[in-house]
């Protein structure tokens, strides 16, 4: 069938092309109705996993568009008009704990006629939920796991799911579920686990706001240098114990390089921030990654972001934290969680205070950023826990006063996300699923914090249980008072 011209396109559908009909439209959800209170924030994190099948589906000759409402701040209605306006044969969507009631919303509007297909860690988590959700009436394919191959082959023909593992659909008449089967194992490890190093890099025009001019100066872009996650963090849907289908795979040295050469070339980018959990969380990528900066003189061209593990760090000697510095290494994002011991064993983090404030003062002390991760009413932590880690914060703050390096804290209400460990826990103990799931934003400038809020507004998450010994409204307080403080101390501008 011959293209048919796409249908006003509107600027916030990126990286399709105007003069042919429309393929794939890959949705990112926003986090919250912005019809009904405004986005806050002014910088959101890229869809680089929906960059990843957008440019894969690309090269294989498909036009595909990227409409990513959170960056755009959209609200449910008007995605769905842009969406169905944009008329594409595929739409395709991130499931994730928090957003899934507005992602079945935008599902639920979708034009007859359209295919659906989803994934992400909610798709994985809760597979039947979603399936046998009539608001996703239109659901052909919950891919499971990577996408790239198979959501390039649903588009070659829908009929081909049946030989796609990991692919599942349900059969409305029959209101049964099937789910694709690859005899050939081999084949089967390669459309579940491609190999990264083969991969395209990511097409950036599909990412409406990477690379992005930061508030020094520079411009920036993020990238991926691994997939999967060796650590069983038990509130992370991540981790291992919960994706043992996971092939954990690193790219190699001279692969993340090329991409970084290639977007500095193209884009002017001269700092780089790592978000996969494995550039500094292993000693096997850390080593041979310094090496191949160290040569290649990555610390006199850019800057370099990444996160880390504390436990990981520790056991690094001084001579590789020099060398992390001297390979342009600017901050380092690290998993904290909590000043408590017995929180952070009960998480199973394989970390202890004193370990983060040794590993926080000797990235500082070589001019070496940090910023810190604190999660406030993880079930079990009691007021202890919490003045405990409310003074660790302190102690991290006084340590970066004394240090070359500064020192930034971003605290989180616990929320619990179906397939992680607590997760399980959580239900054994008691809880219900459906209480548990009611995620909705929560307004913490009732709290005093206000523009402190600005740069972290999207991710004020609850589902409004009370999981810890302290009561949600002062566990909120503390939130509020911390964000306050971090502004305070950072200035207007910077984000938390």
């Amino acid at each position: 069938m011959p293209d048919q011209p796409l249908p006003a396109a509107p600027d916030v559908i990126a990286g399709a092309d105007p003069t042919r009909a429309l393929d794939l439209l890959l949705v990112n959800t926003p986090l919250r109705d912005y019809a009904l209170r405004p986005r806050l924030t002014d910088y959101t994190l890229p869809v680089i996993g929906m960059g990843y099948i957008a440019t894969y589906a690309a090269q294989a000759g498909y036009n595909v568009g990227v409409l990513d409402a959170e960056a755009h701040g959209l609200g449910v209605d008007q995605t769905i008009r842009i969406v169905n306006d944009a008329a594409p044969r595929w739409v395709g969507m991130n499931l994730l704990a928090p957003t899934y009631e507005l992602a079945a919303r935008i599902a639920a509007g979708l034009d007859h006629g359209t295919h659906l297909m989803v994934g992400g860690h909610h798709a994985k988590a809760t597979p039947e939920t979603v399936l046998a959700d009539p608001r996703m009436s239109r659901l052909a394919a919950l891919v499971i796991g990577e996408g790239e191959t198979r959501v390039t082959a649903l588009l070659d023909a829908i009929g081909r799911r049946a030989g796609l593992p990991g692919v599942r659909w349900r059969d409305r008449l029959l209101g049964t579920t099937a789910e694709g089967i690859e005899l050939d194992q081999a084949r089967s490890r390669e459309w579940l686990s491609p190999d990264i190093d083969a991969l395209p890099f990511v097409d950036r025009r599909y990412l409406p706001q990477d690379p992005y001019l930061a508030g020094d100066g520079r411009w920036e872009a993020n990238m991926v240098g691994a997939r999967g996650c060796p650590y069983d963090c038990w509130f992370c849907g991540a981790a291992v114990s919960a994706n043992p289908d996971v092939t954990i795979r690193t790219r190699t040295p001279d692969n993340v390089l090329a991409e970084m050469h290639q977007v500095a070339a193209e884009h002017d980018v001269t700092a780089f921030r790592f978000v996969d959990d494995l550039f500094l969380g292993a000693r096997r990528v850390i080593h041979p990654m310094m090496d191949a900066f160290t040569a290649d003189r990555v610390g006199e061209r850019w800057v370099w972001d990444a996160t880390g593990r504390i436990n990981v760090l520790h056991r690094e000697p001084d001579a590789m934290l020099d060398r992390l510095a001297a390979a342009g290494m600017r901050e380092v994002a690290l998993g904290i969680e909590s000043g408590s011991d017995r929180v952070l064993a009960a998480m199973d983090k394989r970390i202890t205070a004193d370990m983060t404030l040794s590993v926080a003062e000797r990235l500082m002390a070589r001019g070496v950023s940090v910023k810190g991760y604190f999660i406030l009413g993880y079930p079990g932590e009691e007021r202890e826990d919490l003045a405990a880690t409310m003074a660790h914060v302190r102690r991290l703050w006084d340590l970066s006063d004394r240090l070359p390096g500064r020192f930034r804290a971003s605290a989180f209400e616990f929320r619990p996300y179906p397939g992680s460990p607590i997760w399980d826990k959580l239900v054994a103990d008691g809880y219900e699923p459906a209480a548990m799931s009611r995620y909705a934003d929560v307004d913490l400038t009732d709290q005093g914090a206000n523009e402190a809020m600005r740069q972290r507004d999207e991710f004020a998450f609850s589902v409004g249980i009370q999981f810890a010994g302290t009561p949600l409204r002062e566990l909120r307080a503390s939130l509020a008072q911390l964000a306050r403080e971090q502004h305070e101390r950072n200035g207007a501008g910077v984000a938390a």
